[in-house]
């Protein structure tokens, strides 16, 4: 995301933010009951957009930018085993399992792109390529990559890992704009793991990589 929606930048910020000290509720009100459990940085990316978190059975697709257009993706019997089938490949070991999360991230990009057009999506898309109906911008990838991996948790598909709080970067300093993604940890060292799809075109595998590696890139 450039610095072209940098007033759109400051509020979802400032609702992180909101999150982390615990001001952002945990859910929407009237939220399903079998909502994921998240910390509150996690559901302010919901919140902030007004949308409900994901849930065993549904996930909202945010795309558009900031989630200005949505779709509700509701998992098939078909999906699940789709995804099952994905994620059993990374039961060995924890580089095993982020492996198998890349490619569940490929399998919505495929599994979304014809009904959404983001089939079409770039990689690093912002607001210069006025193309919004068909990308995705880094709070996008964000929030769907998020939600997937908290159905993959919901489901005891995750074993090596846990769903962590968003990671952010930017520095105008040195050129550096400004860019979030979702994160897992690892739960034996604890370390952080990106999984970013924005720099990365349509069926493009997503960056994994340490985060300490990520916020030094461009």
């Amino acid at each position: 995301m450039r610095d072209a929606d940098q007033s759109v930048w400051g509020r979802q910020t400032l609702a992180w933010l909101a999150g982390v000290l615990g001001v952002v509720g945990a859910a929407l009100p009237g939220a399903p009951s079998e909502a994921a459990e998240m910390s509150s940085a996690v559901a302010a990316l919901y919140s902030s957009v007004s949308i409900y978190p994901p849930s065993a059975k549904s996930m909202t697709v945010c795309y558009g930018f900031v989630c200005r257009r949505r779709e509700i993706l509701s998992f098939t019997p078909g999906d699940r085993n789709a995804l099952t089938q994905i994620m059993a490949a990374g039961r060995a070991s924890a580089v095993a399992e982020r492996a198998a999360v890349q490619k569940a991230v490929m399998w919505f990009d495929r599994r979304m792109g014809p009904i959404l057009g983001t089939n079409k999506r770039v990689a690093k898309a912002d607001f210069r390529y006025f193309d919004d109906k068909h990308n995705y911008d880094c709070w996008d990838t964000t929030r769907n990559t998020t939600s997937l991996l908290l159905v993959l948790q919901d489901w005891g598909l995750l074993k090596h890992h846990l769903i962590g709080d968003p990671r952010y970067r930017g520095n105008t300093l040195v050129l550096q704009t400004p860019h979030n993604t979702a994160v897992l940890v690892d739960r034996v060292t604890k370390a952080e793991w990106v999984v970013d799809l924005w720099p990365r075109g349509y069926l493009q595998p997503p960056d994994v990589m340490p985060v300490e590696k990520w916020v030094k890139e461009d």
